[in-house]
């Protein structure tokens, strides 16, 4: 049942930091002396002590994936579960838990990522026919991902397979809309943006996380998977700018007066934001705080970048903002921080020069290419930093 537990957490998205801190809780709970726990990506294994009896068992975790829903239930039952826990009841609580279907049809979740893209899309600096054309293909594409999961295809292929889809809707909707006379100006901007639904943002940031709290094998495996699933997406992408022969070559933003401007990244962040937190299954009050979380935070990275701060360590302050206004909800809400955190974070992940990278080596321009990978690990890790600094505020943080 402990091992169960600790499963049920790291599948939900929840970092090996947290997961082990809050078996450490149960454990004695359920009559053990001591608990040790080894923790990666795709498996568990603790040692217990109770008396002079030891026992040492492993249990595999299965598909990741992120459910803050879920781990709100979790943490509740660890936090109101009395002493002696009978191994009985703990099974009856974890059964319920997981066999709780997602508060979202899949429909809901469709529109929300459409939507969510064409945030991004206007973040970086697109018109309204870029905008919409990234909404739909964000829309198709997470579509196609919902449908692909039902059947359990591999993580990385669907990314693959998505990451066409969604930029391929891109393409023609550009297409059709040249033929009836309506000009893409800022093609590249919507193009990235209908594709950065996929981007593994927070295995990113929680693999850090785990780096700086030394849970180094479950940090190395989540870092290797959000690697890969970032290469197959990029994969994708590649095989779409190679057969509609698309130029990624910057170009200026879409501009605007500045109040109006600072209005509308006000809404796409908070579209960007409510969405990503229905995407990872958070209930509608945790949404609404995502989504004014997200205005705050995203707005302040954005100003302060307008104002001639560098990325990173805009970032930085925007994720340290964004840790202590979790820490607070965790403390008078009993929201856990990991649901208030994980989609603000997502939205502000540096996706665009992701891409860029690993286009730009696969095309030979390396100096570019080494530019952006740069300004991509500088930004996630002033994100990863941000969240770790805002923890040392809390005290017996999980």
């Amino acid at each position: 049942m402990l091992l169960w537990f600790g499963a049920l957490m790291l599948r939900a998205g929840n970092t090996a930091t947290s997961t082990r801190a809050w078996i450490e809780v149960v454990a004695p709970k359920m009559g053990f002396d001591a608990v040790s726990v080894s923790l990666s990506v795709d498996s568990i294994t603790a040692s217990v002590r109770r008396g002079g009896e030891r026992a040492t068992a492993m249990r595999e975790i299965g598909p990741p994936g992120i459910n803050a829903w879920r781990i709100v239930e979790l943490e509740r039952l660890a936090k109101t579960a009395g002493p002696e826990l009978a191994p009985h009841d703990i099974a009856v609580k974890l059964s319920e838990i997981e066999a709780t279907m997602p508060r979202y049809s899949a429909v809901q979740i469709t529109a929300a990522v459409g939507a969510a893209s064409g945030g991004f899309a206007f973040l970086n600096g697109a018109a309204v026919p870029e905008l919409i054309a990234a909404t739909l293909g964000g829309g198709v594409g997470q579509g196609l991902r919902w449908w692909l999961s039902r059947r359990q295809l591999n993580h990385y292929g669907a990314a693959a397979v998505c990451a066409v889809a969604a930029s391929g809707v891109y393409v023609l909707a550009a297409a059709l809309a040249r033929s009836l006379g309506v000009g893409f100006a800022h093609y590249p901007a919507g193009f990235i943006a209908s594709v950065l639904f996929l981007i593994p943002g927070f295995p990113l940031i929680a693999a850090l996380f785990d780096l700086l709290q030394y849970q180094t094998v479950a940090a190395v495996s989540r870092l290797a998977y959000g690697v890969m699933i970032l290469l197959a997406v990029a994969f994708g992408l590649s095989i779409v700018i190679a057969l509609g022969g698309i130029d990624l070559s910057r170009q200026p933003p879409f501009e605007l007066i500045y109040p109006l401007k600072l209005v509308l990244r006000a809404v796409a962040s908070v579209v960007a934001g409510c969405a990503f937190a229905m995407l990872f299954n958070s209930s509608p009050r945790t949404v609404l705080a995502v989504g004014l979380l997200a205005l705050g935070a995203n707005s302040l990275r954005l100003a302060l970048n307008d104002m001639g701060m560098m990325l990173a360590p805009a970032a930085f302050l925007a994720a340290l903002a964004i840790g202590l206004a979790a820490l607070v909800a965790d403390r008078r809400f009993g929201v856990p921080r990991m649901a208030m955190t994980v989609a603000p974070i997502v939205i502000m992940m540096p996706g665009i020069y992701a891409f860029e990278m690993i286009v730009l080596f696969n095309r030979g321009k390396m100096l570019d290419a080494l530019q952006a990978s740069a300004s991509c690990g500088f930004v996630v890790g002033a994100l990863a930093m941000g969240l770790a600094t805002a923890r040392f505020f809390g005290r017996n943080s999980r």
